[in-house]
């Protein structure tokens, strides 16, 4: 369960969602201006369609767009989409990277967080694509989850990431220095 409110700091109009919300003018806000994470893990989108920056949203309180957008590589001001990530399984969680796009190249696996690409052995400040075996998992472009967030899912594209392009809408760079599991 979400619940949002058009203002900052938990102010003005309020509005609980417990599955996707694909355009928040059509709830009547322009943007969310605060929110609550009461269960699950969430996906938050700049813009309608689940579209633009990613913002993974776990448990707990947002006051501000700070609040979601604060270590990203550029302030996003609003979030007009958002849908609950289902597949988040902190336990089980396993991906697999790979140097070079459609699985080629060098590869490394993870079951757990990695703060640091660099300081694990690869040899890349690119990832090329990846496959989701399972759980949901938070890609950031520099290291300590820090830059752009990719949200990667094994209930997505089949758990298949053979491509940058297939990270998001606004994937530009294949630059990743940090993974981590999604928490449920």
């Amino acid at each position: 369960q979400i619940v949002v409110w058009d203002e900052a700091f938990f102010q003005g109009k309020k509005h609980e969602f417990t599955a996707d919300c694909y355009s928040t003018p059509e709830h009547g806000f322009s943007t969310v201006g605060s929110c609550k994470i009461e269960s699950g893990a969430w996906a938050g989108f700049e813009h309608c369609g689940f579209q633009g920056q990613q913002f993974v949203l776990e448990r707990g309180e947002y006051p501000c767009w700070e609040a979601w957008s604060g270590s990203n590589a550029y302030h996003v001001e609003r979030m007009c989409s958002f849908r609950p990530i289902a597949c988040a399984d902190h336990g089980r969680s396993r991906l697999m990277l790979f140097e070079q796009e459609n699985f080629q190249g060098e590869r490394a696996e993870l079951s757990d967080d990695c703060p640091s690409l660099p300081s694990l052995g690869w040899g890349s400040s690119a990832v090329g694509s990846f496959l989701v075996r399972s759980g949901a998992w938070v890609c950031s472009q520099y290291p300590g989850y820090r830059g752009f967030q990719y949200l990667l899912e094994s209930d997505s594209h089949a758990g298949e990431y053979k491509h940058v392009r297939e990270w998001g809408s606004h994937a530009q760079t294949g630059q990743v220095q940090s993974i981590r599991r999604v928490q449920q």
